[in-house]
């Protein structure tokens, strides 16, 4: 079988892309892959790094208000499907899946025009312009939230949840924590503000250590690799608590998320799957630099189901951070309630999904 995967720009696109594929690998050991992406996307690095050939073509993504730059994007979609069907008829693929981000736009439009069997992937609970547009055009569109089948047509939209949920499953929580430095018996709080981390979530937090020295839990602080040099500057002069670990970045996100008791995080729909799946509490703190402020409404969809709490962006400082993590962390009845609503909503074989929807479309065609 032969599958090309498309999606990029940041690593909510990524990720799950990523999953689907080692879940196919396990699966279909014969199964060749190509991955389309952009050369500036962070695709490029990540994708060539897991040994994933990889070409790349040029796109941009659409401007929301008007703006001279949106003729050349159109201009740029048009050459991108020209190039997008040169690649796809030279490696003539079983199936085409898009997993979200302006790259996939030109390439799975190409591959829908070329008759191949195509799914969209739609991560957020509201979805993005490409998905709207490529909707009308996909043999299916696979969502991770109920909400989402509102935006599409009825007959083509399947819930399979995000790939990389079920990635996190089984990992061992003790061993996690013990890679990055934490006790394994005391209560433990995780704080990261994406893969690039969040300025106002720094600041919050740098200016809550020495409150946070005083608590009967632990605190493992990810700055993003971007601010690591800045916060520590800053953590030189108001010290830093020996119950607060901090670090840039992770690699072993699955096996540390899976040894935390809370999680405060933005709530991209990556994360989400992850602690959903696990069944970790969250308090979640929307980004509202985001394309129709999709990260608040993916927190709602959790926190309606009593899954997570919200703490908006302009509500947060140092004193709303510690208010909110002691009152859902030192009340066990509401942690607990808490995991268990986060457990029901997951879905650990989303991968198992998307690789069942594919394969029966393949088995169509």
């Amino acid at each position: 079988m032969k599958i090309v995967i498309s999606g990029g720009g940041t690593g909510g696109h990524i990720y799950p892309a990523l999953a689907l594929i080692r879940e196919i690998q396990k699966e279909t050991k014969e199964a060749e892959f190509l991955y389309i992406g952009t050369e500036k996307g962070l695709e490029s690095t990540i994708v060539t790094r897991e040994n994933i050939p990889f070409k790349s073509i040029h796109i941009t993504g659409f401007k929301r208000k008007l703006s001279f730059d949106n003729l050349k994007t159109v201009f740029r979609f048009l050459k991108g499907v020209s190039t997008s069907r040169k690649i796809l008829k030279e490696f003539k693929p079983d199936i085409v899946i898009g997993t979200g981000g302006y790259v996939c736009g030109p390439v799975v439009y190409a591959a829908a025009k070329l008759k191949i069997p195509t799914i969209i992937h739609e991560q957020n609970s509201i979805p993005g312009l490409t998905n709207k547009f490529l909707s009308r055009y996909v043999s299916k569109i696979a969502v991770c939230f109920e909400e989402a089948k509102d935006y599409f047509p009825k007959n083509k939209v399947v819930l399979t949840g995000n790939p990389r949920a079920q990635e996190v499953i089984g990992k061992d929580g003790i061993r996690g924590r013990i890679s990055v430095g934490l006790s394994t018996t005391t209560p433990a709080v995780l704080i990261f503000g994406g893969s690039r981390g969040a300025r106002p979530i720094n600041e919050a937090v740098v200016k809550s250590l020495s409150e946070l020295g005083k608590k009967p839990y632990q605190v493992l602080y990810i700055t993003g690799d971007a601010h690591f040099e800045e916060v520590k500057k800053e953590v030189e002069l108001v010290g830093n608590p020996q119950n607060v670990v901090i670090q840039p970045f992770i690699h072993n996100m699955p096996e540390v998320l899976a040894g935390i008791d809370l999680v405060i995080s933005r709530s991209g729909a990556t994360t989400l799957a992850e602690l959903t799946s696990l069944g970790v509490p969250s308090i979640l703190i929307p980004s509202p630099y985001v394309t129709n402020n999709h990260q608040e409404k993916n927190a709602r969809s959790l926190e309606i189901q009593g899954a997570a709490e919200i703490l908006l962006e302009k509500d947060l400082n140092n004193k709303s951070l510690i208010k909110n993590i002691d009152r859902v962390l030192l009340d066990k009845e509401k942690l607990t309630g808490m995991k268990k609503k986060a457990k029901k909503m997951g879905i650990p074989d989303s991968a198992c999904r998307l690789y069942k929807l594919m394969k029966e479309l393949v088995k169509q065609k």
